[in-house]
């Protein structure tokens, strides 16, 4: 059960409600993660920022940008993150448990666990490969989506976030 409870709507401040509401109207769905932060408007707008960055990574793929982030997400322990990009891979199509990586994806996922193991000593060999193929302003938009997705993923772990009912089919241990 989660150390901080959702909002509740009908007695949240105006701020709050324009807020929810804002993002119901932009994503069109609320997460009970959203839900919890919303008790902040800001930490909110700070986390959302992650769509952002992704948009400005446009050049890379959505499968890359999920698997990135599954990447991030399951080696930082995070179910509720993991099952997000899982069901993003399953309703795309793919089988998140059989993947078959392109070069640029088996770069990404290895960049993704090499920040969560140990952010002061990527090895040279990804940090080369990055670098071959991004030029600086996407390495940064890149490096600083991975912060807010690591970020969330704590935010998650640590609050220990109700896990949201439409992704229980989408789980490592869902049949």
């Amino acid at each position: 059960m989660s150390h901080i409870p959702q909002i509740d709507y009908a007695t949240a401040s105006q701020e709050i409600k324009s807020a929810h509401d804002e993002e119901v109207r932009i994503r069109g769905r609320m997460t009970n993660m959203k839900r919890t932060l919303l008790h902040s408007p800001t930490a909110h707008r700070i986390y959302a920022e992650w769509f952002t960055l992704r948009a400005e990574l446009g050049s890379i793929d959505d499968r890359s940008i999920w698997i990135f982030s599954h990447a991030i997400s399951k080696a930082s322990k995070s179910k509720i993150a993991v099952t997000f990009f899982r069901r993003a891979l399953i309703n795309a199509g793919f089988n998140p448990d059989a993947l078959e990586l392109s070069d640029e994806e088996a770069l990404l996922d290895a960049f993704g666990k090499a920040i969560v193991a140990d952010s002061n000593a990527i090895h040279t060999d990804i940090w080369t490969a990055l670098k071959a193929r991004y030029d600086s302003k996407t390495l940064v938009d890149l490096v600083a989506f991975a912060g807010i997705m690591l970020a969330t993923a704590v935010f998650n772990n640590v609050v220990e976030i109700d896990f949201d009912p439409e992704l229980e089919a989408f789980a490592e241990t869902a049949d």
